[in-house]
């Protein structure tokens, strides 16, 4: 009795056990495949057919060895420099930005090589000097009969290049420059004494003393700037009064000096 138990308790393992069996027979197949085809396999017998299953079998689920195939989705890669467009236009310049703030100073460099020795260059033109200078003086008195009365020099003392005219009693400028000017006069006893020194047709100093008892020495001097044809010379002015200056003929009482302290071109 034991024995023929056994046998059919084999019979239907046997019988079970061959759809599990042939399920997982190839490794390479789906696991999940496989079960579907064995629940149509199921499904297709006849459902009056009893069978008997006991709760030790084989669950439906694919063991935890069984080998699966990975599958890997490859995806496209699309080069981008062929979808890009042509270049476009230059777009119009921005607006200045704000200045920054000024940064600190940076260390100070290094020494740099000495450079080479330069070419002998050409020679200069030779310093240049220029002189203008005269003094004269007037041994005579001079009484003003007119409103206006140019002073006239009868004594050569320096006339360098001959810039002093003594006929017109006016010097003229042939450098131009800075120049220094002096002049002076002995007054006559109870007459006025006015004197004008001039630049052109201006007057640009005075040389005056007031009527009295004693004769005296006046003088004036001064600097100007003159442009070449300038002329400088010295002017008798006659209003209410009588005007005089005082000489003789043994000794010089008036005289008028200048000379050049600068040349423009110097400057």
């Amino acid at each position: 009795m034991l024995v023929s138990d056994l046998a059919l308790l084999i019979l239907v393992f046997a019988n079970h056990a061959e759809p599990y069996i042939a399920q997982y027979r190839d490794a390479q197949q789906d696991p999940y495949e496989a079960r579907d085809e064995q629940r149509s396999r199921e499904y297709s017998r006849d459902t009056s057919r009893a069978e008997c299953r006991r709760c030790c079998d084989p669950a439906e689920e694919p063991p935890q060895n069984a080998n699966q195939q990975l599958q890997y989705q490859l995806v496209p890669q699309i080069n981008i420099t062929i979808l890009k467009g042509e270049k476009g236009d230059m777009g119009n310049r921005g607006s200045h930005g704000k200045s920054g703030t000024t940064g600190k100073t940076g260390p100070r460099g290094h020494h740099g090589v000495k450079g080479t020795k330069g070419s002998v260059g050409a020679p200069g033109e030779p310093c240049k000097s220029y002189y203008a200078a005269f003094s004269v003086g007037r041994k005579k008195a001079l009484h003003s009969n007119d409103y206006y009365q140019t002073m006239v020099f009868d004594t050569e003392f320096v006339n360098l290049y001959g810039h002093f005219n003594m006929f017109t009693g006016k010097f003229f400028c042939y450098v131009p420059g800075i120049y220094f000017f002096s002049l002076n006069a002995h007054t006559w006893n109870q007459k006025e004494t006015y004197l004008h020194l001039m630049k052109n047709e201006q007057e640009v100093a005075i040389l005056y003393a007031q009527p009295s008892d004693r004769s005296i020495m006046q003088s004036q001097s001064l600097m100007l700037v003159l442009e070449r044809d300038d002329q400088v010379w010295v002017r008798l002015y006659k209003g209410e009064r009588e005007n005089a200056v005082f000489s003789d003929d043994y000794d010089t009482y008036i005289t008028f000096s200048g000379y050049l302290v600068m040349a423009k071109s110097e400057e």
